[in-house]
């Protein structure tokens, strides 16, 4: 899931970086490299709690959804992307139908580097679908 962030910096300060979706979910570096390395492995230990309280990881929203906002004014945006398939608990086998053509379609996204196996595929697929990726 890609997270918009909104990174600040003040004259004479480090660089400041915030994920709206995610409250209470923000950081800081020296260098702008070292703050979006910072902010991608605090964005990935808050959803590792959010997963402990079993609470869903918050779907991601688009830079649009913050432009006006007069917290993010002077901010510039970048994304972190972040698997959140880690926090989504123990796998769990699950027997589906579906057409033999979809099936077809999904292996050979599969064998295209689409994703890992045929239940990855359909994991994310579902993932996007249900707004929490």
């Amino acid at each position: 899931m890609k997270y918009p962030v909104a990174i600040s910096k003040e004259e004479g300060s480090c660089y400041g970086v915030t994920v709206p979706d995610v409250p209470g979910c923000f950081s800081a570096g020296d260098t702008l490299d070292e703050a979006l390395s910072n902010v991608k492995e605090a964005l990935s230990d808050h959803l590792e709690l959010l997963a402990e309280d079993s609470q869903v990881a918050p779907k991601a929203s688009l830079v649009d959804a913050f432009i006006n906002n007069q917290d993010y004014q002077r901010a510039i945006w970048a994304y972190i992307d972040i698997d959140v398939s880690a926090f989504l608990g123990k796998t769990e086998k699950a027997t589906i139908t579906l057409p033999k053509l979809l099936i077809t379609q999904i292996d050979k996204a599969v064998s295209k580097g689409a994703a890992k196996s045929r239940s990855a595929f359909l994991a994310d697929s579902a993932i996007k679908a249900l707004g929490a990726g």
